[in-house]
């Protein structure tokens, strides 16, 4: 399995992938599938902020550097606009979950948040929120924004933390000591913000398992509900900062597959249950119960059960019951569309029930380790057995080596075999073989 490791495949936060979508669904299509929303269909919204001050050199999201806040302003209103224009289309509906991410959300200010969500509160039936959640940079949490975040109904923090030693940081371009992160545990439960989520990385410049490992219990210290452990993607061709990074300090698919499994054995020590491919909660967390419920997006694992998710911001992404749409992820393309009204959307794809059905059969595989192929394909108009036989031929090399249980047509992904989940998953992917896309390795 060892050559496996070096195989790039996508983090299937979506099926079919982002690579894959295409101009053919415009903002024109976007619309109509707004409009075509069942009367009672519940969102989930999602609030993209690219602008961070400074940028990390491991980051691979969609953002820029920014001293000034009139680029900051002049989005925010961009957001407000973009808000009534979807609501416009879609109805005034209820709205379950909000995310918000980026970058760095917080570089809004206090007035700046409130003006949004204000906008939101005014398009959106905001009664029935069960979580509101923001993405800090813990380097720039202070006491009047967690006012404003408690105001405005923020009940859960994502805090980037990464690792905790100082070497690390220095390679990765975030100096971020573990006192300064602890400041911002403490004020956020002062302000009553106690679902509190760390995201942890493996795979980073200079890395080490004694420093993932030391990190772990750092973070544990802390006492999040949850915990993230995602593997570094070296994308250097997608994100031109990370050439900052030299390739000679990262470490090889072997120590990045020991890191991962040090950061797993450290964290289930101390009591966290293991969701998924990279996420860990509390055994008293509702997402350690959500058992054949669990859903996997473009903000990791959740158990949002919206009917339909929809970004807002450059960028992102909405995944509605017809298919995905994407903004365009260039700041000034997203503003001129919105300035106009229209509607940003550059690219997304209609999902057809080959789509759904394997979508599904990822999905589940991602989330819960294990797959009923014939219930998923119940009523479906597919055969399992003939029309995958080659997916299940290509499932034996996991199994032989004790990674992946097939009993007829269920597959397990064994405990052994978590690390290689993306690639069992990458089996029922029919774009892979043919996409141009690069992706980052599979552990």
């Amino acid at each position: 399995m060892a050559n496996m490791l070096e195989r790039a495949v996508p983090r299937y936060t979506s099926y079919p992938t982002a690579p894959n979508f295409s101009a053919a669904v415009d903002a024109n299509v976007y619309r109509s599938w707004l409009a075509g929303l069942p009367g009672e269909a519940t969102l989930s919204l999602y609030l993209h902020v690219p602008f961070c001050r400074e940028l990390c050199h491991y980051c691979g999201c969609h953002t820029k550097a920014t001293l000034r806040d009139e680029p900051i302003e002049a989005y925010a209103q961009r957001l407000v606009e973009e808000i009534a224009l979807v609501a416009s289309h879609a109805g005034r509906r209820k709205v379950t979950h909000i995310h918000w991410g980026g970058g760095t959300p917080s570089i809004l200010d206090a007035d700046l948040l409130k003006f949004v969500t204000d906008e939101l509160a005014h398009r959106f039936d905001l009664s029935a929120i069960r979580e509101h959640a923001i993405e800090l940079d813990p380097r720039y949490v202070t006491r009047p924004l967690l006012q404003a975040l408690r105001e405005i109904g923020v009940n859960r923090a994502s805090l980037g933390v990464q690792d905790f030693s100082a070497h690390v940081q220095q390679a990765a371009g975030r100096i971020q000591p573990f006192d300064t992160v602890k400041a911002a545990v403490d004020m956020l439960n002062e302000f009553g913000i106690d679902r509190i989520n760390i995201d942890l990385m493996y795979g980073l410049p200079k890395q080490t398992v004694a420093d993932v490992q030391r990190t772990a219990t750092l973070a544990h210290s802390l006492k999040p509900q949850r915990v993230a452990v995602f593997g570094y993607a070296h994308v250097p061709w997608f994100r031109p900062q990370q050439r900052l990074i030299e390739q000679s300090d990262l470490p090889s698919s072997p120590e990045r597959l020991a890191q991962a499994e040090a950061a797993h054995e450290t964290l289930v020590q101390f009591g966290y249950r293991p969701i998924g491919l990279d996420h860990y909660a509390k055994a008293d967390d509702q997402l350690a119960a959500q058992s054949g419920r669990l859903q996997r997006n473009f903000q990791g694992y959740t158990d949002d059960d919206a009917d339909a998710l929809v970004g807002l911001g450059a960028s992102a992404i909405s995944r509605l019951p017809q298919g995905f749409a994407q903004n365009s992820p260039a700041v000034g393309n997203y503003s001129r569309a919105i300035a106009e009204g229209k509607l940003a959307t550059m690219k997304g794809i209609a999902l057809s029930d080959e789509d759904r059905l394997r979508g599904s059969i990822i999905e589940r595989l991602m989330c819960d380790m294990t797959v009923d192929l014939d219930a998923i394909a119940h009523e479906s108009g597919f055969a399992i057995a003939t029309d995958f036989s080659d997916e299940l031929d290509s499932l034996q090399p996991f199994q032989e080596n004790g990674s992946v249980l097939i009993d007829g047509h269920r597959i397990r992904i064994t405990e052994k075999g978590r690390p290689y989940m993306r690639l069992v998953a990458s089996v029922f992917d029919t774009y892979l073989a043919r996409a141009k896309s690069r992706h980052s390795v599979a552990v």
